[in-house]
């Protein structure tokens, strides 16, 4: 079986790459013998670290080349379908799905994450695409809301992010800390500097305290950037990872770690994953719904300018001081999402069987 693979892949994002890693896993679990080829920004890269085929995302010939010759595409997983970023994501991914339509190439939406839609092109668009597909699954009950608010007809079916499945390999970096750890994964976010000034205040106080900090970069040289900037303002010395670590040396960092503090998306499903109680910062939708998915409820909203270094100060320490009934916690809520992430591979590799 042939099958190509449409994401946001090959921009070095962390999340997204831990998405398209797991689900090559999942797929060649069910599958051994199945050819992928990925739709990428740096192609090179992407069969190098994947061992699968791919193409630039932006060559429309090769794509539509690759398609034609394809037993159909996977769209997903991620974010795809959302305008917060601006309207290209949309035009870009239903355009995709519109040309492998268009080839007569079965369509399977899988476990993505949608919106927010804040224009009404953008829901008009993304229910005229997923009205033609073949197969469509969301990673949580708030992307299913979403989808039947916009009368999107096809059954919609739950599945959990891939990278809740994802075969974690640990590494070995740097020398086991003798004093507690605190990970923390963030973005720069509309510029704030009353954010960053609160969470510089939070982070010195763990530092004074006998807390080691280690800063997780996940996407591209801005989080770390922007990370180094805030572990500049600390007064004791901080940890800035290289946003270059692999995915395997990131999960690994993040699993010797007691708590994490988190804004992106799959930091906090790399805490899930390792059982490690983690503090969501949350700025997308999607953030809400995993921690109401794992029930450890967001601690602060950082567009919203009244929480307090204090309430994340209160929320970080009642964590620790029952560590391990909060590790417990997170274990029996992410053990049946890990078995239940693979059944998107299975879901998908019927619908192209069947249209066979």
């Amino acid at each position: 079986m042939k099958i190509v693979l449409s994401g946001y892949y090959g921009f070095d994002n962390t999340g997204d790459e831990a998405i398209l890693k797991a689900m090559i896993q999942q797929l060649k679990a069910i599958e051994p013998t199945i050819h992928i080829t990925v739709l990428s920004q740096n192609p090179a890269h992407t069969v190098e670290t994947y061992g699968v085929d791919a193409v630039n995302r932006w060559r429309f010939k090769e794509i539509a080349k690759v398609l034609k010759e394809s037993d159909g595409l996977i769209s997903g997983g991620g974010s795809l379908l959302q305008d917060a970023t601006g309207p290209r994501s949309v035009l870009y991914y239903t355009g995709i799905i519109h040309l492998a339509k268009w080839l007569k190439k079965p369509v399977y939406v899988y476990a993505q994450g949608m919106g927010p839609f804040y224009k009404k092109s953008s829901r008009r668009l993304v229910r005229f695409a997923l009205n033609r597909v073949d197969g469509l699954s969301v990673r949580d009950q708030h992307s299913r809301q979403l989808l039947e608010e916009i009368k999107v007809s096809p059954p919609v079916h739950l599945f959990p992010d891939p990278v809740f499945g994802y075969d974690f390999h640990p590494q070995s970096i740097g020398k086991p800390a003798k004093k507690p750890v605190l990970a923390v994964s963030i973005r720069e976010w509309k510029g704030g500097e009353k954010y960053r000034d609160k969470l510089t205040s939070v982070l010195d106080h763990y530092s004074k305290n006998g807390f080691v900090i280690h800063f997780v970069p996940m996407h591209g040289t801005s989080d770390e950037a922007f990370s180094a900037k805030v572990a500049a303002s600390l007064s004791e010395e901080t940890v800035v990872h290289s946003v270059d670590l692999s995915i395997d040396e990131k999960l690994s960092i993040i699993s010797r770690s007691h708590l994490l503090i988190g804004m992106r998306l799959h930091a906090l499903i790399f805490a899930g994953i390792c059982n490690v109680p983690f503090a969501a910062l949350s700025y997308d939708p999607k953030i809400d719904a995993l921690a109401e998915q794992l029930d450890f409820p967001v601690t602060a909203h950082v567009d919203d300018d009244s929480w307090s270094p204090q309430s994340l100060i209160e929320e970080i320490d009642r964590l620790y001081a029952s560590l391990e009934f909060y590790k417990e916690k997170l274990s029996v809520r992410v053990r049946p999402l890990r078995s239940e992430a693979t059944q998107a591979a299975k879901e998908a590799l019927a619908c192209f069987r069947h249209k066979k």
